[in-house]
């Protein structure tokens, strides 16, 4: 861990011990960065409340902390990818640029960890796959994070109007 992606605000998993976290581990509440963990939660949230952009920019804002070639840096692309493609297909209708976006998507994801940070990164990818067929799969499909499918609040939109 680097101290710019330390963030000891973050809590630690609500369930299970996912790639990412050590309970031994005393910087960020045991993540190995906070901050991606705290991006995470943000993004998935809106993402999973139907706030796409909002949950691309999470994401990509946390990517430019990593080198390109690391799992944080190839997770976090994914995301971006996975949120991009859900705002293809639900706000403009556009499946071929949702299809594009999600193959890029399967790419960084690839050697991802299924459980990385809390996300359910295996029905991801499953998921993405399944849409490329029939983009239908997407109508209520929400992202798993540590076992729950949370949804934004007032704190996680918050969150996104600073990255502005």
């Amino acid at each position: 861990m680097t101290d710019h992606t330390r963030d000891d605000t973050v809590g630690p998993p609500t369930t299970g011990t996912p790639t990412g976290w050590d309970p031994t581990r005393a910087a960020s509440n045991g993540w190995e960065h906070g901050t991606l963990r705290r991006a995470t939660i943000h993004g998935v949230r809106l993402y999973n409340s139907g706030a796409f952009h909002e949950s691309h920019d999470c994401f990509e804002v946390e990517w430019y902390n990593y080198g390109s070639g690391t799992t944080e840096s190839a997770f976090l692309h994914g995301m971006v990818q996975v949120a991009a493609g859900a705002y293809k297909h639900f706000d403009f209708e556009d499946d071929d640029g949702m299809r594009s976006l999600f193959r890029t998507a399967l790419q960084y994801l690839r050697g991802v960890p299924d459980d990385y940070y809390g996300v359910n990164v295996h029905d991801i990818r499953g998921t993405l796959g399944d849409a490329l067929e029939d983009p239908t799969v997407l109508e209520g499909w929400r992202i798993e994070l540590d076992g729950e499918y949370p949804a934004a609040d007032r704190l996680d939109r918050e969150y996104a109007e600073r990255l502005e």
